[in-house]
Parts: C-alpha cells; structure tokens; sequence
C-alpha cells in the first residue's frame, strides 16, 4: 500500500505539512532578517552613505549654479565656443549685484579660485562696485578689471556652472582644461598629486616589505615557542596597541631628530662626529621608521595565526627524505604561510596609503603622502570636492590592488585568523 504524500500528512493542529514547512521557513527567514537588520542599518549609515556622499561631491559643486543663475543660464544656452557677448556680461553684472547683496560673492570666488588661483579677490572687488554698474557692461566690467575679458576665467566659469563635471578628477591628476575646453597638464611647478599617489604607494610598498621581513621571524617565533613563552612574548607584540598613537609618533621624534637618542649615542660612541649627525625625522625615513612601528603587529598577528596551524611534522618529514633546512622552507615552510603574507601584507598596505597623523608629525616635506594632501583641503582650503576626488581616486587604486590580488594569488587564500 502506497504511503501518503507530504500533501496529505497533517500537524496536530489540522494544518497541511507541506504550508506547516512553508510558514515555519519564512518565520526563520524573517528572524534571521531582524537578527541581520541593525549591523546592515550600521553599515550602510557609517560604510555606505559616507563613501556615496564622497562619490557625489567628487563631481558635484553647486556654489557657482546656485548663486550665479544669470550666467548658468547663458551658459546653458549657448555651448561652448560661442563668443562672450554682451548678453553674457550684463548676465555676470547681474548675479555679481544679486550674489554681493546675498553676501555670496566669496563663495563664488572660491569655487573659481579652486581653478583659476587669485580669482576670489577678482569677484569680491568687483562685487562691491557691482551696484554701479551701468550698461554697456562689456566695457563696464573691463574698465573695472581688464582680467573680467580672458578667456581662461570664462572656461573656468562654463565648466563651474555645470552641476556635475569632472573637474576635480582633472585637478586631481594634475590636469585642467585650457581655453579652449581641451585637456592638459599643468605648469610643472603646479604638478603635485600625481608624484604624491607615487610616493604614496611606494612609501606603503616599503612599509609592507620592512613589516614582513621583520615580523616572518617573530610570528616563527611565537608560533614554534613554548605556550607559556610564546603567551609572553605575544604581550610585546600586543603592547603598541595599549599606547596612544601620538605617543607613539612622539617618541620616535626625540629618538631620531638631529639632537636625538640615537645621533647622540652615534656621537659617543664616535661612529659620526658632529657635523654629521644623520637626518631621520622629517623626511621619509622618519616617516619609514614610525609607520613600520605602527604597523608591524598587523604583520605579525595574520603570520602567526596560519603558521600556528603548520604541523612541525611536516618539516620533519621533509628532513627525513633529506632536504636541507633552506629546501624544507622554501618548498614546504614559505608555500603554507603564503595566505598569512597575503593577508598581513594587504593589512599593513591599506593601513599604509591611508595614514595622514604619523606623516604629518614625522614626514616633513619629503614624507607627507596623499592622505595629507585630502586633510588639507577638507580642512584648510575647504575644497571638499578636490578632497572626495583625490580620495575616490585613492579608494579606487586600493580596489585595482584588491582585485590584482585575487586574480593573481586568490581571496580565498587569505586569511586573518
């Protein structure tokens, strides 16, 4: 006799089997949707917004839009080649009178002496006299200032007019658009941000390379000492992370400056004489040095964590078949702690090229890097717009070096812990 099928069967309660299954199934997704809920609210308020907000400013200004409609307007009526008019400077005259009565004409400088350096005091001044002003306004504007009639400030201003451009990008790779509206470098003494994603990347790379080599050695350690040594020696390692990083940054400060610990042992010992104290604060060494610090248990703790797990039988075994010791390692020690060199070198990479406080402190001109440069502008200049686009730039360099990784070692390979 043939059994009943699930359709048939029936829960205590009279309920089919099968809508019995269905319904307990959506309960426990929907419980597992709740329990997931407030770490994916966190996320996507402290991880998500932030980065989209940066993306939209990158290519979105509205201080030149929102206070100059007149000349946005002309600007949009008329592409680009199209000769200055008259129409567009009784346009300029009107929104510098509207933008000096709104007490907004510093803004607008601003947003054009972001690309045009010195245009700011250009607009306040003439926004001042702007109440003035009587047609014809060509001649008006130029008998105020004659730089009102280059064709530079003109491009500088089509191109800020537009709510979304990719100026900042363009400013961001030392290039800017000529008179014209095409694409070049800029003078050579304004070339800054490409040689700094240079030294960026690869003052980061030593860093990686000096972490590695110095932590390999102390993760063997660890991994192949006694528990109760090994618990010991752990602590040394996870002790930085109980010091401030100022304190940290400091120390080296008057370990390496020019009338440091170190130059005056160096002097006693009469290794250099003094005139020849070594210079290794303010420049890349010193920021070398202090990042290496820093940084170097971010090396050590993924290393330690996969060689951990290496059983010592294995180098054993090879010895037995007779391998010499650098054979067993190259062959069978390094391949295994391969995931644990990936993970702490992306780590200490990553944490590398995002570092501002330690360059700042210890970097002096030669050791600053690209974080420095968005500090400053976030926080000097208050040009946020280059700032999101030198980080969104930085941002995209370290998802290429993400991606190169998994297409060359693979992600799966990596581990943390």
């Amino acid at each position: 006799m043939a059994e009943p099928g699930a359709a048939a069967l029936t829960t205590a309660d009279g309920m089919p089997l099968r809508a019995a299954l269905a319904r307990a199934s959506r309960r426990a997704r929907l419980r597992a949707a709740l329990l997931v809920a407030p770490l994916l609210l966190f996320v996507l308020v402290s991880f998500v917004w932030p980065i989209g907000q940066m993306l939209l400013r990158s290519v979105n200004n509205v201080q030149f839009a929102a206070n100059m409609p007149e000349l946005t307007a002309w600007f949009a009526a008329n592409p680009r080649g199209t000769p200055v008019d008259e129409a567009a400077f009784a346009a300029l005259a009107a929104d510098l009178r509207l933008a000096a009565a709104s007490r907004t004409v510093g803004t607008v400088g601003t947003r054009i002496n972001y690309e045009l350096p010195g245009s700011r005091s250009l607009f306040t001044a003439t926004g001042r006299a702007a109440g003035g002003l009587e047609p014809p306004y060509r001649e008006a504007l130029l008998a105020l200032n004659p730089d009102w009639g280059r064709e530079e400030l003109w491009t500088v201003m089509r191109g800020a007019s537009a709510r979304y451009t990719a100026n900042f990008y363009l400013a961001a790779l030392d290039l800017r658009r000529d008179a014209g509206g095409g694409i070049v470098r800029v003078a050579p003494e304004q070339r800054v941000y490409v040689s700094l994603f240079l030294r960026t990347f690869a003052l980061s790379a030593v860093i990686t390379v000096v972490c590695l080599a110095l932590g390999f050695p102390v993760a063997h350690l660890l991994a192949t000492l006694p528990v109760r040594r090994a618990n010991m020696l752990m602590i040394l390692v996870l002790l930085p992370f109980w010091t401030s990083l100022l304190v940290r940054t400091s120390s080296w400060i008057v370990l390496l400056q020019g009338q440091g610990v170190v130059n005056n042992v160096l002097v006693a010992l009469g290794i250099v004489d003094e005139g020849g104290r070594l210079s290794m604060m303010y420049n890349q060494t010193g920021t070398i040095v202090a990042m290496t610090h820093i940084l170097l248990p971010f090396m050590i703790l993924p290393l330690y964590s996969v060689m951990k797990t290496i059983p010592p039988a294995y180098a054993r075994a090879a010895r037995s078949l007779g391998a010499t010791s650098w054979t067993t390692f190259r062959r069978i020690y390094l391949p295994l702690t391969v995931p644990g060199i990936g993970a702490g070198a992306m780590l200490v990479f990553i944490l590398a090229v995002g570092y501002y406080i330690t360059p700042a402190l210890v970097g002096g001109a030669s050791g600053q890097l690209i974080s420095n440069q968005i500090a400053f502008h976030m926080q000097n200049t208050l040009n946020w717009s280059l700032a999101a686009a030198l980080a969104a730039l930085l941002l995209a360099a370290v998802l290429l070096l993400y991606w190169l990784y998994d297409r060359l070692v693979g992600i799966d390979n990596m581990k943390l812990g």
